[in-house]
């Protein structure tokens, strides 16, 4: 069966750059399956990358091996690396963009990617997703070994991700960590973090409120459980707790965006 290679990125579609993206892979792989996760992130946008890649990871077989390219940084000195989890293996710059990756695989395998004899014979300093990360995810694709690509890498750069802050025994604070298409307000906050919590309530929802911008909302399982046109809380589809408003855009109504301070607390505390 071929190999999946997904591919992440910030490229947009009215460009070339995906299409030779997927060029530099089937040169070297060609019975590779391409998928294309997302490439309308927003440019440059490592910590937006980070997160779309952690919640797209789990829906993926065993094997796929992932391109991911936000990267600013395309032909300075940061490194280049390979990483390989219990069922995975990742290609991206040394820049943030696998923070979530290995956040959540504390036993990731990490290689910094040297070996040129994988490269494309010509590499463009402003196109390493053609000429270096293409090329390399092919080459995994065929089964290569990630030892091949070059040593392990020391101290991969992380991104300084915000923990959830515990107010007190009943009341918990995360932020707003990504905004998606429709406005609904991906935060930091676990689900299981929010079992934690709900655990000082017998674990039931009705017993705490979620407040973002001054409104108070609701703990509920999906979004059609308000009215329309009215917002929520719940645990979202990349198992974080989301703000959502039911079909509308809550990021624009609530006037909330990435880094806005979200609250959990008892439901008896009165408006906030």
């Amino acid at each position: 069966m071929p190999t999946i290679v997904a591919l992440l990125s910030d490229f947009g579609t009215q460009d070339h750059y995906v299409g030779a993206m997927k060029g530099a892979i089937l040169s070297v792989c060609p019975d590779a399956q391409l998928v294309d996760v997302v490439h309308e992130l927003p440019p440059h946008d490592v910590e937006a990358g980070s997160f779309v890649l952690a919640a797209a990871v789990e829906a993926f077989p065993t094997g796929t091996v992932f391109l991911a390219v936000v990267d600013p940084g395309v032909g300075t000195p940061r490194r280049a690396l390979a990483v390989q989890t219990e069922a995975h293996r990742f290609v991206a710059p040394d820049n943030g963009l696998l923070t979530h990756i290995l956040a959540d695989h504390h036993a990731a395998r990490v290689h910094e990617i040297t070996n040129a004899g994988l490269f494309r014979f010509h590499v463009s300093p402003t196109f390493h997703g053609r000429d270096v990360f293409g090329p390399v995810a092919g080459h995994l694709a065929r089964g290569m070994p990630i030892e091949e690509v070059g040593p392990v890498a020391e101290e991969p750069h992380r991104l300084a991700l915000p923990a959830v802050r515990r107010r007190s025994k009943d009341e918990w604070e995360g932020e707003v960590g990504y905004v998606d298409r429709f406005g609904n307000l991906t935060t930091n906050v676990s689900d299981r973090d929010l079992s934690e919590l709900l655990s000082n309530f017998g674990g039931d929802p009705t017993e705490v409120v979620v407040v973002v911008e001054g409104t108070v909302l609701p703990l509920v399982r999906t979004y059609g459980d308000v009215s329309e046109g009215e917002p929520c809380a719940l645990v979202g589809s990349s198992r974080r707790l989301e703000i959502a408003i039911h079909g509308g855009n809550a990021a624009r109504i609530l006037g909330a965006a990435r880094g806005a301070s979200v609250r959990i607390r008892p439901a008896l505390g009165g408006r906030s």
